[in-house]
């Protein structure tokens, strides 16, 4: 069924990038019967990653956006490296985004035998061969962009020959290298994907879905454009390093397309981000060797990565929207990343009071064995957030870092003789501190002023330093992995002459123990995510079990990002 699709608003065209700019140009047109179909092609090899965000909110936003529809196609022709556990990761991360392929999923694997049909009639018309050269043979003769290639030896074989040894590698007759399917184009072509590029190779290893009937498989260049074709894609919309793989698409869609219907190839540029790598390869090595805690590990750029770390999905949408996209590849801040989960969770996530580097405060006047019950705000962004209970004892914990005692002019913590206040309780002044054998601070002291209490009149007096603190009798101990930069240097791809695992940032994890207030080991879930006041926001990570919480650091308070 056509559906009739209004371009959209004058108004509204001056605000599209240059893609949505040509897809509206084509549905005014009338284009494929006024239709726009896209598709979001992903190989089942690998998780998918930041820069597949970006694919997928231009493939499924753009078709939201002109009301048309999205498919998602997995490019499953090389079954050595793919199988199920992808396929469903990728699933599970194009729905977290946000985004909904319906009815319309799709495998390449679903066309292998409209494929296998069209080779056999490219043969039989003279357009393909098989040629028995070794793959280092087939590179050689091709030619370098400045001198053109020269023709196999097999290039001119009889059809009928060329149709029997397909036939047989199918069979599993010859072994995976020995022969392969190339179309004959030109070998003098200047576009190098032009001279004869291989269609099929043999791979005799059992595909995830379609079992052992087929030995051999098609390429990218020959399968994708060909599976648009087959369903009613109008626009490919592509990254910029298939721009000049488009050619050869088009040659392929012009020996079964027509004036009434051809999908569109497009290109815009790819995501690269700082202090990481975008290559599946490099971080399948990450994963396979150890280095990284498997694909979700939340260092990695992955999606699965960043969701458990503690994104979210309108947080990377948002993203992807500052960035843009463009004909010219560049590398984009990962502070730029950064900003927009800072953005989204200051809006969105409770605040609650946490410890990760504990020195146990004593306050010296306080009553022992009382416990008071404080007001803390869940998030003073939102309205009607509310509030919710703290305790507050003689003994409580702050951070080590919160103390100097021999401390510099601006310096407006807890140092003795100076006063700060306790986040929603009560001002202090510092009377001393206690060290132990080696030295270390074990323990400070301290003298409220029980007239200051959040709330009373003599709260407003004005102090300089506002601590956040835990009860030392009531609180939850917490695991906290603190994780930084995956890698120590900006552009990990241009040192090029370190392998990239020389690159990696030994402190991007480390470890530490600390305590939370009570109210999250009330209310903490796998993958909620907090605000710990005065240090970041964190997530609630999947290793939590009952009686054990362990929290991600998604990302820092401060945002040192500034917009270039």
């Amino acid at each position: 069924m056509t559906t009739n699709i209004e371009p959209i608003e004058e108004e509204k065209a001056k605000s599209l990038n240059f893609i949505e700019q040509a897809v509206s140009e084509d549905l005014a047109a009338g284009k494929n019967g006024g239709r726009l179909n896209t598709r979001f092609p992903p190989e089942p090899n690998g998780y998918l990653h930041i820069g597949h965000a970006k694919a997928i909110c231009m493939d499924f936003g753009i078709a939201e956006k002109f009301g048309g529809t999205c498919n998602l196609r997995f490019d499953d022709t090389n079954p050595a490296k793919e199988g199920t556990e992808y396929v469903d990761a990728i699933k599970e991360d194009i729905k977290w985004l946000g985004f909904d392929w319906g009815d319309r999923l799709y495998y390449a694997s679903d066309y292998f035998q409209k494929l296998w049909d069209l080779a056999i009639r490219l043969i039989k018309e003279g357009y393909a061969y098989v040629d028995e050269q070794t793959s280092e043979q087939i590179a050689a003769q091709k030619g370098t962009p400045t001198q053109p290639g020269t023709p196999s030896p097999y290039r001119d074989r009889p059809i009928e020959e060329t149709l029997d040894l397909f036939e047989r590698m199918n069979k599993g007759e010859f072994e995976e290298g020995s022969m392969v399917l190339r179309a004959k184009i030109d070998m003098a072509s200047p576009n190098m994907h032009f001279r004869d590029p291989i269609m099929y190779r043999i791979i005799k290893y059992p595909h995830h879905r379609t079992g052992t009937t087929w030995n051999v498989y098609p390429m990218y260049d020959y399968a994708h454009g060909q599976s648009d074709f087959f369903e009613g894609v109008t626009h490919s919309i592509c990254t910029l390093e298939f721009e000049v793989h488009r050619p050869l698409y088009n040659w392929f869609i012009d020996l079964i397309a027509d004036e009434t219907y051809r999908p569109r190839q497009m290109e815009f540029n790819r995501l690269n981000l700082t202090y990481t790598v975008m290559s599946k390869r490099k971080l399948l090595q990450l994963v396979q060797e150890g280095l990284v805690c498997g694909w979700d590990d939340p260092r990695m750029p992955t999606i699965c990565g960043l969701r458990r770390r503690g994104y979210t999905p309108e947080s990377i949408r948002a993203f992807v929207d500052k960035i843009g996209y463009t004909k010219y590849d560049g590398l984009i801040s990962v502070g730029l990343l950064e900003h927009s989960i800072r953005e989204d969770l200051n809006k969105n996530a409770t605040r609650v009071s946490a410890v990760i580097n504990p020195v146990k405060l004593i306050i010296t006047n306080y009553p022992e064995g009382e416990v008071e019950y404080v007001d803390m705000d869940n998030n003073p962004e939102q309205e009607n957030a509310g509030t919710h209970k703290m305790p507050f004892t003689r003994e409580l914990y702050i951070e080590r870092e919160d103390f100097m005692e021999d401390a510099p002019k601006k310096f407006f913590r807890m140092t003795p003789g100076k006063e700060v206040r306790l986040k929603g309780a009560y001002i202090v002044k510092c009377t001393g501190c206690k060290y132990d054998s080696e030295g270390k601070l074990e323990e400070v002291y301290c003298e409220y002023d029980p007239l200051t209490r959040s709330g009373m009149p003599e709260s407003a007096r004005k102090v300089k330093g506002t601590l956040h603190w835990v009860s030392a009798q009531y609180n939850q101990e917490i695991e906290v992995r603190l994780y930084d930069r995956l890698f120590m240097v900006e552009n990990p791809a241009e040192e090029k002459e370190k392998d990239f695992r020389e690159l990696l940032n030994p402190d991007s994890l480390i470890t530490v123990k600390g305590y939370a207030e009570q109210y999250l080991a009330e209310t903490a879930k796998v993958g909620n995510r907090y605000q710990f006041q005065r240090i970041g926001y964190f997530c609630v990570d999947k290793d939590s079990c009952p009686g054990k919480l362990v929290f991600n650091r998604t990302v820092s308070l401060k945002d040192g990002y500034k917009a270039q």
